[in-house]
């Protein structure tokens, strides 16, 4: 059976791509096969981390295109030409519109480090998250893996896992403990259920 072939869009280090790439050596998802990672910024390490693993990465950049629109036609042009089925959002910085995400229904799933519908939406992202967490004084946060539609963070919810917040914690600590003890373990496993349900409609 054809597996089902996974862009992975990113802005930065990368951490969850490892996760999903560590994953994959430990066959964790069979039904999927990262096959292009796409950043919107040239210095990004996570293309390092594409290189070294073997995966294709291109470049595309929000600032060189005249609209939105024209950005995300280019886009989806590349996804076509690699002929991607689903899309993981793994810390990439820029907002799709309806017009991109109702073009993969059910095909583009996004990590945040919350557990929605807690600390969402605009605004929220990276540590400003776990700021948002401390301030507050929640006791147990976490993070959630959902599909993507044209509301931040407003998609239909995947899995999502708890983490405990610890006396002493600083947003940067708290965002280390999210990342290892919830986002990196609950990725791949989402990504396996939704490359899974994909391959079958193939």
């Amino acid at each position: 059976m054809l597996r089902t072939k996974i862009a992975v869009f990113v802005s930065g280090g990368g951490t969850n791509l490892q996760a999903l790439i560590d994953a994959e050596k430990r066959g964790e998802i069979p039904s999927g096969e990262l096959a292009l990672v796409l950043s919107g910024n040239e210095e990004a390490y996570a293309l390092t981390r594409a290189v070294e693993n073997n995966i294709p990465s291109v470049v595309v950049k929000r600032k060189e295109f005249p609209s939105q629109l024209a950005y995300e036609e280019e886009v989806k042009r590349i996804l076509r030409e690699r002929d991607i089925d689903m899309i993981v959002l793994a810390g990439f910085m820029s907002i799709l519109s309806e017009n991109f995400t109702s073009a993969y229904p059910k095909r583009i799933v996004n990590v945040h480090p919350s557990l929605i519908p807690s600390f969402c939406g605009k605004g929220f992202y990276g540590l400003h998250v776990h700021e948002a967490a401390l301030d507050y004084g929640v006791k147990v946060t976490g993070a959630t893996v959902h599909y993507v539609n044209e509301i931040p963070d407003g998609g239909e919810i995947i899995l999502q896992k708890a983490v405990e917040i610890q006396e002493g914690d600083t947003p940067e600590i708290l965002q280390k403990r999210v990342m290892e003890q919830a986002e990196w373990i609950l990725l791949p496993k989402a990504v396996e259920i939704v490359a899974k349900g994909l391959q079958k409609g193939k």
